[in-house]
């Protein structure tokens, strides 16, 4: 008799992070201009098709996340994606078949490349709380102007930035951890990084003229696991410094979130 053939992919566990994202400063995450319009804005921002009001799309979030972790780990920048034209841009990012690597593990990689389970790390969509801004907020942005100066004649060539004003909030945030091996496990501490990382840098365009400082903050961690999935309820992480419910205590207590994770899940 043959043996059986074929590769065996488990779901132990999802670990749900939720919260809140807070605009420190202004906040730019921007998108292509739909028309051309005399004395419109130059960069507007994304925002949902249906109501027209800003929002951060988990691709924002995941893609800084796994830039920053790219640059913490030094992972290779080997894979060029994008067109290749002379007009566009070279993207280049990180991209492997290692099972073990710290970036492709958690973050994913390309259909073309094969990998021994799927992606551990989902960021969904995160819509403004509209109530987190005052009524004289027009449209829910401001306009930012910025100019670049002629360093000889002092020429200015000003344009318009649309910004999310500081202090708006954005909720909910929801980050799901898919656990596949027991090693996922000690993986979810990277993903605590990776959100302290872009706590420390900024989040969208223009960061290094003051917008996209962001803050998470209410958090709460949460389980569901087994290999019956649908009997599992969602089990707390209940720690009382975790009550404080910020990034930096749940980044403090990554030791004990390993092991309340190892005790829930049996691995």
């Amino acid at each position: 008799m043959s043996e059986e053939k074929g590769r065996q992919i488990m779901l132990h566990a999802r670990v749900v992070l939720t919260g809140k994202v807070v605009a420190v400063t202004g906040l730019h995450i921007g998108t292509s201009k739909e028309s051309l319009e005399i004395g419109g804005v130059d960069m507007p921002v994304v925002r949902n098709p249906v109501d027209r009001t800003p929002y951060i799309p988990g691709s924002s979030l995941k893609g800084k996340m796994r830039s920053l972790w790219e640059k913490v780990t030094g992972a290779k920048q080997n894979k060029q994606i994008g067109k290749l034209d002379q007009e566009a841009k070279q993207v280049w990012m990180h991209l492997c078949d290692d099972p073990a690597c710290p970036v492709c593990t958690i973050y994913g990689t390309t259909g073309d490349v094969m990998k021994d389970a799927p992606t551990r790390l989902t960021v969904r969509d995160i819509p403004l709380d509209k109530s987190s801004l005052p009524e004289t907020v027009v449209d829910f942005t401001e306009v930012k102007w910025e100019a670049a100066i002629d360093r000889v004649t002092s020429a200015a060539s000003p344009r318009q930035m649309e910004r999310v004003p500081a202090g708006a909030v954005f909720a909910p945030l929801e980050i799901v951890f898919s656990i596949y091996s027991a090693a996922d496990v000690q993986r979810f501490a990277h993903v605590l990084t990776g959100l302290q990382l872009v706590e420390d840098d900024f989040l969208g365009g223009q960061g290094s003229r003051g917008s996209g400082k962001v803050r998470f903050e209410d958090l709460t961690l949460m389980v569901r696991g087994g290999k019956d999935y649908q009997d599992y309820d969602f089990k707390a992480f209940n720690n009382r410094k975790a009550e404080e419910r910020n990034l930096a205590t749940l980044v403090s207590l990554k030791g004990d979130i390993e092991t309340w994770l190892r005790q829930s899940l049996n691995l």
